[in-house]
């Protein structure tokens, strides 16, 4: 995959550090628990409200990382920026942007403490999408996903839950938790993913189209893969050896490379309604 658009400089490098910051607010938020998961990772234990005094400042750079792992995050945020402004205006609204926020070990977010043990996340309190780079490796050797386009994904897919935070559909989603039974819950929690990922393929297929990306060979089996890779039913027989449908969160395999499949190929953000549609 190449770039050919501007560097977004919306990165906060805070790698190296001890994973500490000034708490920016909240708690848990039950969102970030979910979609703190997007790897088969239960965020409880993890992401939790630590006491401001017990972590150290860690030094952040804001701008465009200079190393080539950092500048790859940054130009897909930058081409993420670019597919979803034009898409905001398309239906009168005004796309805010996210910041990228890298960090090693772990971070202290706006939805809380998070261990690098979750995974990548996206936290709707600051707006800010979380990942240690030292995640994409467990990714090519947990789940058999390298390449470029499928920590692209990634990043895309979290991409796509601030795309649901500023549209209000994770917060409608989190304010009718009270009322649902877990497994009513949990089968909510399956739509919110496969729409994420669905988002994720609409922006590929707009950076295209946009020519601020220019895909290669492999590169889209390399995102199919990665989806095939995590999806609930394969994570639950490697970690368990027995899936319990009632407890999926993101989707089987065949559901998630099926949505990231759909927004590529369409583009089209009214075929992304996972939560009506019967398709899942």
């Amino acid at each position: 995959m190449k770039f050919f658009g501007k560097s977004s400089g919306d990165v906060e490098d805070a790698r190296g550090g001890s994973g500490g910051g000034k708490m920016l607010g909240g708690g848990i938020g039950i969102l970030v628990v979910i979609v703190g998961m997007f790897f088969g990772k239960d965020l409880t234990g993890l992401v939790s409200q630590m006491p401001v005094g017990n972590s150290e400042q860690t030094a952040v750079q804001k701008g465009t990382p200079t190393d080539k792992e950092g500048a790859f995050v940054d130009s897909v945020l930058a081409s993420t920026d670019l597919v979803w402004e034009k898409e905001f205006e398309q239906i009168g609204k005004t796309y805010q942007r996210p910041v990228l926020r890298l960090f090693t070990n772990g971070e202290q977010s706006g939805c809380g403490y998070a261990s690098s043990a979750v995974g990548p996340f996206y936290c709707p309190a600051d707006q800010k999408v979380y990942i240690d780079l030292a995640f994409y490796q467990e990714l090519k050797d947990r789940f058999g996903a390298g390449g470029d386009f499928a920590q692209a994904y990634v990043i895309a897919h979290e991409v796509g839950h601030h795309v649901q935070h500023l549209l209000g559909i994770s917060e409608k989603m989190d304010a009718a938790r009270s009322s649902m039974s877990e497994k009513e819950y949990n089968q909510l929690s399956v739509k919110l993913e496969l729409q994420a990922d669905f988002f994720a393929g609409l922006w590929a297929h707009h950076a295209q189209k946009l020519k601020d990306i220019a895909l290669e060979k492999g590169d889209l089996e390399e995102a199919l893969t990665a989806a095939n890779a995590i999806g609930d039913d394969k994570l639950q027989e490697q970690a368990q050896g027995q899936v319990v449908p009632d407890s999926f969160t993101h989707g089987t395999s065949a559901q998630r490379m099926y949505w990231f499949k759909k927004g590529f190929d369409t583009g089209d953000m009214a075929q992304g309604d996972t939560f009506n549609s019967t398709q899942l």
